[in-house]
């Protein structure tokens, strides 16, 4: 598997040099491709992608078969350490083959073990058990990019407040004896919620009860792939009503570090503006992120030395490359177009993911019954925020 991902690791390389060249050779003056060359190109271009797509799969098939060869049956570290209802000693309740067993026994309509009490939801439903809570947040991340590169943390309460300094004190100079001015640096804090995201699946009675059928895979899959998008969506232009803030929201989003001279189009000193616009301690360990689309102008660009912008990925794990800081795609970052916040720059430890333990199911037995079919609700609380807005930038499209 290794091997096959650096062979197209290479090839997509070669395309690029390829796509280049050819480029630099079809450009009329003025920049300008004719309708047959850009035929040529955008095929190119549309190669380029496939290949990467393609490697993307081949790392996620990769990172699958690592996690089902470790063992099945070690408790989760990380999870949370659970009193015991009479007081007596700590243990993870979650974590035992006998909940896991009687959880997912319940979701197949088998009888119902007195083990899942511990796990029951005031709402309805069981919470998940500890190792497939790891599972399913494995999977968010990775088809979640914000969950790749924010702070997450996990909380029981509804709320979680943040403490954060607003304004830090400075020195000043002095005369012998003068009065020396007060500088006092001002402190907040910012609450992150529990927003409620929900989705319902359904399955076939004679599917569920097929022993060929993984109702664990499955389910894991679906919840990730519902709710990674709806999640992503919100991270990056959720207004906070009943959402997480976005990163681009108008209000609690990043501040516009740079905006374009025309409404469709970016030029090679607009990407520079909006790197420069963020302060140097945070451009160490900032990323951009765009649209595909946009990532496919921005190839396109060179600096003032003929240097092409853009800079494909060659080692495995590594991201491609604009100005020597990473580039990552997500297509809930707006497209080019006229006011859009279309590339966003920064370090997103700053933007927080706030998860509210746990994850629940929740299995209807009757509601399908005509249709023989089983449903299960899936429901997760989670919040998001820029606790330092200074911490990230966008560029802004014209206004026509």
């Amino acid at each position: 598997m290794e091997k096959k991902i650096m062979e197209l690791r290479e090839r997509r390389m070669k395309t690029w040099e390829n796509a280049k060249a050819f480029l630099d050779s079809k450009r009329k003056e003025g920049g300008a491709l004719s309708a047959e060359d850009s035929a040529v190109y955008n095929k190119m271009e549309t190669d380029l992608d496939n290949l990467g797509d393609e490697i993307k799969r081949l790392e996620k098939l990769e990172s699958v078969e690592n996690e089902l060869r470790k063992p099945t049956d070690t408790p989760v570290n990380h999870s949370p350490i659970r009193h015991s209802q009479n007081g007596g000693g700590n243990h993870q309740p979650f974590a035992t083959k006998q909940y896991r067993k009687a959880f997912w026994d319940a979701l197949r309509g088998e009888v119902i073990s007195n083990a899942l009490k511990i796990g029951s939801d005031p709402e309805g439903g069981y919470l998940v058990p500890d190792e497939f809570e790891k599972k399913l947040v494995e999977a968010l991340e990775q088809q979640n990019v914000m969950r790749r590169l924010a702070n997450i943390i996990r909380t029981k309460s509804g709320e979680r407040q943040i403490p954060i300094v607003a304004t830090k004190g400075t020195a000043a100079w002095v005369d012998e004896e003068a009065l020396i001015p007060e500088s006092d640096t001002a402190f907040g804090q910012v609450t992150l919620g529990a927003h409620k995201v929900a989705t319902m699946i359904k399955v076939s009675g004679e599917l569920l009860n097929d022993s060929a059928f993984s109702i664990e895979e499955y389910v894991a899959n679906e919840f990730a792939r519902r709710i990674a998008a709806k999640e992503e969506e919100a991270f990056f232009v959720g207004d906070g009503v009943k959402k997480p803030t976005g990163l681009l929201a108008d209000t609690g989003g990043s501040p516009v570090g740079a905006t374009t001279a025309k409404p469709t189009e970016i030029k090679f000193d607009e990407i520079l503006d909006l790197y420069y616009s963020l302060k140097s301690p945070y451009r160490e360990k900032a990323a951009f992120i765009a649209n595909d689309l946009t990532v496919k102008e921005l190839r396109k660009l060179k600096d003032s030395t003929g240097q092409y912008l853009w800079t494909p990925s060659v080692k495995d794990g590594t991201p491609d490359m604009i100005l020597g800081r990473p580039i990552y795609t997500s297509p809930y970052v707006p497209a080019i177009e006229a006011d859009a916040k279309t590339l966003v720059f920064g370090d997103y430890s700053y933007y927080w993911i706030a998860d509210r333990q746990s994850r629940t199911f929740q299995r209807l037995n009757e509601m399908f019954a005509t249709t023989g079919q089983i449903g299960f609700i899936a429901t997760q609380r989670v919040d998001g925020k820029l606790i330092l807005p200074e911490a990230v930038r966008a560029l802004k499209m014209a206004d026509e």
